[in-house]
């Protein structure tokens, strides 16, 4: 299917090459290197003109609080909405401006500027996520000017910069250790040197990053006691970067960049799906039932990326990138449970929420050795994937009549796949009330499912600049091809293949923004765009669409910064995937695209940001900010119980759950020279978990978080740091899925040192 497709398409990709290859024309000012090719929204002080909602944390607002966490990082967005599942941001679930916040799913995430995910097309709902901890900066892009970064084009972009290699030979030094034996540990070492007569440099950068905690959740232990130390309930995470960059003089005529990166990922997570029962939760919420006792998922992820950028003439440039991803998992966790003996497995999102009916079921899963028959079947989710591909991208730079142009243009062809072979262990619970491993079925014979995508993605944007105005046309093609092949034994042969299905998808999806000037401070923003995300392999998929528009002001005058935008998304299409952790997929399949119709999406985003000791020249600095968001939804039909997840049984003028209605996030600092203290506020409002009437009772707890930090430089290389995360020590139902009630995470005490070389 591969090779054919890739000829198929040929003179397409040679057109956009020689699009970006042959662009010539008049001198225009661009001050641009590779960085700027693989940001999406550029610096925080150039975010006032963009055509769209926009923002950038940079390395010191990361460094505030330190957080690994992206769900914690991520709250600071207006219009960027994310579910907790298991409280330290090991699976985040990030939505935008309404989108499903399944896994990252319906929303572009990259690294570099290059798709992270496993495999965003055959599998966008995969576990991977970089390590937020070594990042040097995050870039969060939504509206019109987003459709240069898909597939996903509806709620928007995320871009992570990694650390740059430094100008002079440098490094730092971050250990931190915290509640629960954490320890959080960021170092890396670099340099750039002039290499040979011509003025050549050559860079480097060698980067560790580790994180680890044994967990705030106390697993049932019938062997605890004071030669039995508490299981694990934590996680490891061991993560390797390195980048060597070869570049001509900065001053040369013609520029170029060549720079190779490798990462290395490993992460053992000793977590589970399984939640827990109302009436436990109220009693202990970090209670985790001897039933997943064996549960952990480990992974592996390698990532390379080749990047050549060069500049052909005085106001062109050409970034080519060559990538590859190679990830590798086995999420071991409990499915079911077969309370009687009798071959009748339940899931176990069934029996937490109908803990009554199926009380013989919850009896195993606490452990009791009374239950003889009962066994529990736990499913090892052996997976691997890899996503590969070739992006190129080229500006241009020219004035036409009175108006001056920057043409961006970009091509990626794609590869990527999911490799699915899964099997059941089956287990019972001894006499000490422990588990023991009673039978191992087949490999392969749960799931033997291999998917395929290849894609090939065209764009091109013009902004267009002239006194006040600032106007961003932008066209994007995806051009996509899914295929799925299930064997119904572990043997992968004609014989035994049981689905063989694929699907295509064309589509155009244009895009229009602008900004206006209306002083040296305000301007106001319009934008519309189409939002597209493909669907599955089943020919009967639909692609989900939908019409975006968005509208507002920013302000700026230095000391002072604020913006409001109104959003609009209205769907005539929107999907939901059928996953595990959405805990229960109806009449589909894991994997299965469901379409769910009709959906209207709208709201209000704000942001507010002042110093108020430098406005009123304190000499010190009190750096305060608000950030708001409005978000109302509403199903415009009835959607049957066969939808999956936590949609299922939704009614017509529901809301969508999951998605709160107000979020607040607010800081306050102060600051001098040798010293800082931060204090963070998140405020979100109760969301329904569920859609399902008959689950109403199921809700997300409204809760105020507050997180608080400081620094003291004890020396011009040395700084002591401290922080509580979780400053109350809030209780509260982070989520019901995948199954029962999950707690989110208690306070969190860390300290240690930065140092930088």
């Amino acid at each position: 299917m591969t090779t054919y497709r890739f000829r198929r398409r040929l003179p397409l990709v040679a057109a956009a090459v020689a699009m970006a290859f042959g662009a010539q024309g008049v001198h225009a000012e661009s001050g641009s290197r590779l960085l700027d090719r693989i940001t999406i929204t550029g610096d925080p002080d150039r975010i006032q003109p963009v055509p769209g909602s926009a923002q950038a944390l940079d390395r010191e607002e990361l460094e505030r609080h330190s957080y690994t966490d992206p769900h914690r990082v991520l709250r600071a967005v207006p219009g960027v909405n994310v579910v907790e599942e298991e409280g330290h941001g090991q699976f985040p679930h990030i939505s935008m401006r309404g989108t499903p916040p399944e896994r990252n799913s319906r929303i572009t995430v990259m690294e570099d500027g290059v798709l992270v995910a496993p495999a965003p097309y055959a599998a966008p709902a995969a576990y991977y996520f970089p390590p937020m901890g070594r990042m040097d900066r995050v870039e969060v892009q939504k509206g019109s000017s987003a459709i240069r970064h898909g597939p996903y084009t509806t709620g928007g972009a995320i871009n992570m910069l990694s650390t740059p290699i430094p100008t002079e030979t440098s490094g730092k030094a971050d250990i931190l250790f915290g509640t629960d034996n954490g320890r959080r540990i960021h170092s890396h070492v670099g340099g750039t040197r002039d290499i040979g007569e011509a003025g050549n440099q050559f860079g480097w950068l060698l980067e560790g990053f580790t994180n680890q905690s044994d967990g705030f959740k106390r697993l049932d232990n019938p062997a605890s006691g004071p030669n039995q130390p508490d299981l694990d309930t934590g996680f490891d995470r061991r993560n390797l970067m390195t980048k060597l960059r070869w570049n001509t003089d900065p001053a040369a005529a013609v520029y170029q960049e060549l720079e190779f990166k490798f990462a290395r990922d490993d992460r053992t997570i000793n977590d589970t799906y399984l939640g827990l029962t109302q009436e436990d939760f109220d009693a202990n919420p970090f209670r985790r039932y001897v039933g997943s006792a064996r549960d952990e998922i480990n992974t592996e992820n390698e990532l390379f990326q080749l990047r050549h950028y060069i500049t052909p003439t005085a106001n062109t440039d050409l970034t080519t990138t060559i990538y590859r991803t190679d990830t590798v998992r086995n999420w071991y966790k409990l499915h079911e449970v077969d309370g009687q003996g009798d071959g009748d497995f339940v899931g176990i999102t069934a029996i937490l929420d109908d803990p009554d009916t199926y009380a013989d079921e919850l009896s195993w899963i606490k452990g009791d050795p009374n239950n003889a028959g009962a066994r529990g079947a736990l499913r090892a989710n052996n997976r691997e994937y890899f996503a590969r591909g070739v992006d190129l991208k080229g500006g241009y730079w020219f004035d036409l009549g009175s108006w001056s142009h920057e043409l961006e243009v970009g091509v990626r062809y794609h590869e990527d796949e999911e490799d699915r072979f899964q099997w059941h262990d089956i287990y019972a619970v001894s006499d000490q009330g422990d588990l023991f491993l009673d039978e191992r079925e087949p490999f392969g014979s749960k799931t033997n499912r291999l998917t395929e995508a290849d894609a090939i993605a065209t764009y091109a944007q013009n902004t267009m600049r002239r006194g006040p105005w600032q106007i961003a046309a932008g066209l994007r093609h995806e051009d996509i091809e899914i295929r799925r092949r299930d064997w119904g034994t572990p043997q992968r042969d004609s014989a035994s293949l049981s689905r063989d299905q694929s699907n295509t998808y064309r589509v155009w999806i244009p895009g229009l923004g602008a900004t206006y000037d209306l002083d040296a401070n305000w301007s106001v923003l319009a934008g519309v765009h189409r939002g597209f995300a493909p669907g599955g392999s089943s020919p009967d998929d639909k692609e989900e669409r939908s019409t975006n528009y968005e509208a507002g002001f920013r302000y700026d005058s230095g000391v002072t910064r604020a913006e409001v935008i109104a959003f609009y998304n209205e769907y005539s299409n929107i999907n939901i995937e059928c996953t595990a952790v959405g805990g229960g997929c109806g009449a589909a399949d894991i994997g299965d695209t469901v379409s769910a119709g009709e959906v209207d999406i709208y709201g209000l985003e704000a942001l507010w940001m002042h110093d108020v000791g430098h406005s009123q020249q304190w000499g010190i600095g009190v750096p305060v900010s608000i950030g708001y968001t409005l978000t109302q939804s509403r199903f415009k039909q009835d959607i049957g119980g066969n939808a999956p997840n936590q949609w299922a049984n939704a009614r017509r003028g529901d809301s969508l759950p999951e998605v709160p209605e107000h979020m607040i996030n607010a800081s306050v600092g102060l600051a001098q020279e040798g010293w800082r203290l931060s204090l963070n506020a998140n405020y979100v409002t109760s969301v329904k978990a569920k859609a399902d009437p008959a689950l109403s009772h199921q809700r997300i707890d409204s809760r105020l978080l507050l997180d608080l930090s400081g620094e003291y430089r004890v020396h011009r290389n040395a700084r002591l740091f401290g922080a509580v995360e979780n400053l109350t020590d809030k209780e509260y139902v982070a989520h019901y899925r995948p199954a029962g009630a999950r707690p989110g995470k208690p306070r969190e005490f860390w300290a240690g040192v930065k140092v930088d070389f």
